[in-house]
């Protein structure tokens, strides 16, 4: 198991919900990368409003026509290992904002079996 402690870097990747990589949806082909690479983990979250660089609103209004809602990934790992994937992530988000904060890691344990 990996162990994470004290000070480690934090990646959020903003991108729609539409967003694609080689017919696979992004979020979803991000994520797969990830854990190839054996990253500590990731999370998805789904946003129900939002906008961009071209400041086109995004939302889960009902009279929306298209619902091309705000997604982030969250991965928290080294800095050495967010550095190493970042290349595969600079090819996949084409269309996106992705963030890097210095954090500091309280806890990360698996669940007991």
């Amino acid at each position: 198991m990996k162990v994470l402690q004290g000070q480690q870097t934090l990646m959020r990747i903003f991108i729609g919900e539409q967003d694609k990589c080689q017919k696979k949806p992004l979020y979803q082909a991000v994520v797969d990368m990830l854990r190839k690479e054996k990253l500590a983990g990731a999370t998805v979250l789904r946003g129900i409003a939002g906008f961009g660089a071209n400041s086109h609103l995004h939302s889960t209004h009902l009279l929306t026509l298209s619902q091309n809602l705000p997604m982030v990934i969250e991965c928290v790992d080294t800095r050495e290992n967010i550095d190493r994937i970042m290349p595969k992530i600079d090819e996949m988000v084409t269309d996106g904002l992705v963030t890097l904060e210095n954090i500091e890691v309280a806890r990360y344990a698996p669940k007991d079996n």
